[in-house]
């Protein structure tokens, strides 16, 4: 691949763009903050700048280019970042590297293939229609069935695999993307995973097919037929890709990549069971909805939306008093600081419905759910009464096992009185009883990490030692003098000598070109002389890309992390490395000292005596 190529995409895509479009950014100064996807945190520390189109995280140390990013993120290789943000950028790669065309890729095109086939067979054969007429009689139009790339699998063993095969894919990658199934027993054999199925391509972020779910069809509507009828009984209503290279339902929700935008845009996202759910939820306006897919919320699901928004609805067709893996997934999100709300049941028992089922009768209706979400504590509270008799003592023990562990976890004390005096009143026992079990139960759940802030001060941890200590000052200094240039003039020539070797080449590069631009101002176009007095003042040393990369990265700190022009600052980390300097020429003086004692060489371990208490004197 040509390096004219990549600076090609490089100058075509916006780091803004790129980063944004995983992650809520919002606007500080000249740069853009966020959460950082890569760690745990609460306190953002993760920066886009782009004046220098990079990113950087002040907590976790990570940062970069867009390619750095997309690679990071996706947890792919340099390859397929490559071909994702060329196609963003609209680059044709002219010429393929063979050793960019990796495994992932070859599962992509499998998957990109395996949708336009299933596409072609709900459009052209006579099966393919009347699941199209299914998909209609849902309420699912020919616009959205086109948006959603939905499709239909032939009721054949091989008819997708035969397909593949003649596209010049093996029978293994095949059965690597999910599609086939490998014979027991019989070298080389297979058979397709979906046969006569409603197919439901599942996107990445970046809109490539991962993988697929896949709806039973035709068995449905041929149930005279009773030995077919019986065996499809048997079957399950979706199966899904399983776990490959490119697809972790761990991972994945459906309708990201569509909704994404407007789940930062509206800060909340609705999460749904189903991918007609959040078909029939975009096609009426509702564009911040996607679907867990038939699992539970994940860690890794929660990670992704903490990008786009703080806010959860959750349309669960769940009992949480019985559904373990539902109250693990709110409770990853509660310790991840979500805002929950519990979309409320939808109609009777007897006739529960869908939100897809809601939307296709009354879109109006399904706004009206939204807006009536309950808290998460009433939800429990709801589930609770409605799974136990509140007037037994078993039925109270019961709701109270529930209960109490979801108020314990809350972290203000005056909410949990709230809800200990309601469930007092409820199951009419008194409130210190009530607090006394909840004493006794053990903290549960996940810990989050305590965030990691940016160091704004100039306390810095004795724990790192003299030179850990020695390069976060030295490190300040360049940031401050970066931020501002002028600022170099606060060091004399006396004072490069506190300074690692390249350090000191910077320091003295910034002077000279200073020193030439008569007194240099930052202050009216801030982006463009910063980076005509950065770029200049370290064009002329030779210096390897790492060193300029750390360079960059402290140049972004200096914008973000130091307010004012930073003078005080740069004399107080001077003071500090003077000290240390001092402190390190007496600890090299006592060594002496102690040799010539040890020597008997009294006349010299006077001198190097007198010449301690002088420096001790500086200190």
């Amino acid at each position: 691949m040509a390096d004219s190529q990549i600076e090609e995409i490089r100058n075509k895509l916006n780091v803004l763009d790129v980063v944004g479009g995983y992650m809520k950014l919002t606007k500080t100064g000249i740069n853009y903050r966020g959460v950082c996807p890569f760690h745990k945190e609460k306190s953002p520390s993760f920066f886009v700048s782009p004046t220098r189109q990079m990113w950087h995280c002040f907590g976790c140390s990570a940062g970069g280019s867009i390619f750095d990013f997309v690679m990071r993120i996706e947890g792919i290789e340099f390859g397929d970042a490559l071909r994702i943000l060329a196609n963003k950028a609209g680059v044709q790669l002219k010429r393929e590297n063979a050793e960019l065309k990796t495994e992932r890729q070859r599962l992509y095109e499998i998957c990109e293939l395996a949708t336009l086939f299933f596409e072609k067979q709900l459009e052209a054969s006579s099966v393919g229609k009347e699941a199209e007429s299914y998909l209609s009689s849902r309420g699912i139009t020919k616009e959205s069935i086109k948006k959603w790339r939905l499709g239909y699998s032939p009721d054949l063993w091989n008819g997708l695999t035969d397909f593949l095969i003649g596209k010049n894919y093996t029978r293994e990658e095949i059965i690597k993307a999910g599609l086939a199934i490998s014979k027991d027993g019989s070298q080389g054999e297979s058979y397709d995973r979906f046969r006569g199925r409603i197919m439901f391509p599942v996107f990445d972020l970046n809109n490539q097919v991962v993988g697929f779910g896949g709806r039973i069809f035709k068995q449905e509507n041929e149930k005279e037929i009773v030995s077919l009828r019986e065996t499809w009984h048997s079957q399950a209503k979706y199966i899904n890709t399983p776990q490959t290279l490119i697809y972790d339902k761990s991972n994945l929700l459906y309708g990201l990549n569509n909704a994404k935008l407007n789940i930062r845009k509206e800060n909340h996202c609705v999460v749904t069971e189903g991918y007609t759910d959040v078909i029939m939820c975009h096609q009426a306006g509702f564009l911040n909805t996607v679907a867990a897919s038939g699992t539970a919320l994940t860690l890794g699901h929660l990670n992704i939306l903490k990008r786009y928004a703080e806010n959860l609805l959750l349309a669960f067709d769940a009992d949480l008093a019985g559904d373990t893996a539902t109250k693990r997934g709110i409770g990853l999100a509660q310790e991840l600081g979500f805002n929950i709300k519990i979309i409320k049941s939808y109609g009777k028992e007897e006739n529960k419905l869908d939100p897809a089922d809601i939307v296709l009768k009354d879109p109006k209706s399904w706004e009206d759910y939204l807006t009536k979400a309950r808290s998460i504590m009433d939800y429990y509270f709801d589930s609770a009464f409605q799974s136990f008799d509140k007037n037994t003592p078993e039925g109270k023990k019961e709701i109270s096992k529930i209960i109490l562990p979801e108020i314990k976890r809350l972290q203000n004390k005056i909410e949990q009185s709230h809800w200990i005096q309601k469930l007092s009143d409820m199951i009419s026992i008194k409130e210190e009883a009530i607090s006394e079990e909840m004493a006794k139960i053990k903290n549960s759940g996940p810990q989050t990490a305590e965030p990691l802030s940016i160091d704004t001060n100039l306390k810095i941890s004795e724990n790192l030692g003299v030179e850990g200590r020695k390069k976060l000052i030295e490190e300040k200094v360049v940031s401050l003098i970066l931020k501002n240039p002028n600022n170099v003039r606060l060091i004399n020539e006396l004072d490069y000598v506190l300074f690692s070797q390249k350090i000191q080449q910077l320091l003295m590069e910034v002077k000279k070109f200073i020193d030439g631009q008569n007194n240099i101002t930052i202050e009216g176009d801030l982006e463009k002389d910063f980076k005509k007095v950065f770029s200049e003042s370290i064009s002329g040393l030779e210096l390897d890309e790492e060193f300029k990369k750390f360079l960059t990265v402290l140049t972004l700190r200096g914008e973000v992390e130091y307010a004012g022009d930073g003078e005080e600052e740069i004399k107080l980390c001077l003071l500090q490395l003077k000290n240390i300097e001092l402190r390190n020429r007496l600890t090299e003086k006592s060594e002496e000292i102690k040799k010539a004692n040890e020597s008997n060489e009294f006349e010299k371990e006077k001198q190097l005596l007198e010449e301690f208490n002088k420096l001790t004197k500086e200190l």
